[in-house]
C-alpha cells in the first residue's frame, strides 16, 4: 500500500495505479493476456502462443492471472479446461493502445523497429520504477518541488534523502528533469505527456470507464479532445522517405505471439 503526505484520496489513487502496473509488469504478463485476446484457449493452445516459456513457467503465470482477476479459468469437464480474459481483464486490454500512442511518440527509436508489444513492455519498466508513481503525481500536481520537498512527500517518515535514487533513475529514464544539483525537478515533456496512460490505468483501477481518464484530477485535460491519428507499430525518427503503414487497434494484438531473441531491455526515452 502506497503512503505518502498527499491528500488520502491521491494516495489511493497511486496505490490502485501502483497495484494496476504490478498485476501486468511481471515479464510474460501483457504477451499471455494478448495471447488470449481473441477467445478463450485451452492450456496447450495457450502454451503454443507464447511457445518461448519454459515448461513450468506457463502455469503459476496463468495462475497468478487468475488470482488478480484477469483471467478465468473454466472446467467444461474433467478434460476439457479453458482459459480466457474476465471482463476486467478485457478493458484492460483497452489501455495498452494508449500505451504504444505515449511509446511511439516519447521514447527513442530502437535500432530495428520493434512491435507494438516490445513498446508497451519498455514504457512499463519506467512506470514500475520504485516510488515513480508518487514521484509523477506530486511532480504533475505542483509543476517545480525541491528534492527535499519531494522525500518528504513521498516519504514521510523516513530520511528525506531516500527519495534521491528513484528520483535519479526517473531523471535517467528522461521522464523527470532539473537544472543542476539544487534545483527543483520537474515533469520532463515525456514525462508530462503520461496524462492519458496514467489516466487510463486510474481510471480501470477504480472500475470506471476509460473515458473518465480526461477527467482525472491529475492527469486529466478536459477542454483538450484527442485527435485521431493513425499508430504504426513502429514509428520511425526521422520518418524516412516512404510513409509507414498505418495500423489498428487490432494489430496490437498481432504481435501477441511474438518470440523474442533475448530478454526485453528498459525503455525509457534512452532506451
Amino acid at each position: 500500500m502506497v503512503t505518502t503526505a498527499l491528500r488520502p484520496d491521491i494516495d489511493t489513487d497511486i496505490a490502485r495505479v501502483t497495484e494496476t502496473l504490478a498485476m501486468i509488469t511481471p515479464r510474460w504478463n501483457v504477451r499471455i493476456l494478448l495471447a488470449l485476446a481473441r477467445s478463450p484457449l485451452r492450456y496447450s493452445e495457450v502454451a503454443a502462443k507464447v511457445s518461448w516459456l519454459q515448461s513450468g513457467q506457463l502455469h503459476p503465470k496463468l495462475t497468478s492471472l487468475c488470482h488478480v482477476g484477469l483471467v478465468e479459468r473454466t472446467e467444461h469437464t474433467a478434460r476439457h479446461v479453458t482459459y480466457g480474459h474476465t471482463d476486467r481483464g478485457k478493458a484492460l486490454l483497452q489501455v495498452l493502445p494508449v500505451i504504444v500512442t505515449w511509446a511511439e511518440e516519447h521514447l527513442e527509436a530502437a535500432e530495428h523497429p520493434l512491435p507494438a508489444i516490445e513498446q508497451i513492455e519498455d514504457s512499463l519498466t519506467l512506470l514500475t520504477r520504485r516510488h515513480a508513481a508518487a514521484i509523477l503525481w506530486v511532480l504533475k500536481s505542483r509543476q517545480e518541488v525541491s528534492g527535499r520537498a519531494l522525500g518528504r512527500i513521498v516519504m514521510p517518515g523516513s530520511d528525506w534523502t531516500s527519495v534521491y535514487p528513484p528520483l535519479r533513475q526517473l531523471v535517467s529514464d528522461g521522464l523527470v528533469v532539473t537544472d543542476g544539483v539544487g534545483r527543483p525537478y520537474r515533469l520532463s515533456e515525456a514525462g508530462n505527456a503520461l496524462g492519458p496512460v496514467l489516466g487510463s490505468l486510474s481510471a480501470w483501477s477504480a472500475g470506471q470507464p476509460l473515458t473518465r481518464a480526461a477527467q482525472h484530477p491529475v492527469w486529466g485535460n478536459p477542454q483538450v479532445k484527442p485527435t485521431p491519428a493513425p499508430w504504426v507499430s513502429s514509428r520511425p525518427r526521422p520518418a524516412p522517405a516512404a510513409a509507414a503503414p498505418g495500423w489498428h487497434k487490432r494489430d496490437l494484438f498481432s504481435h501477441a505471439t511474438h518470440s523474442p531473441n533475448a530478454a526485453v531491455p528498459a525503455g525509457g526515452p534512452r532506451r
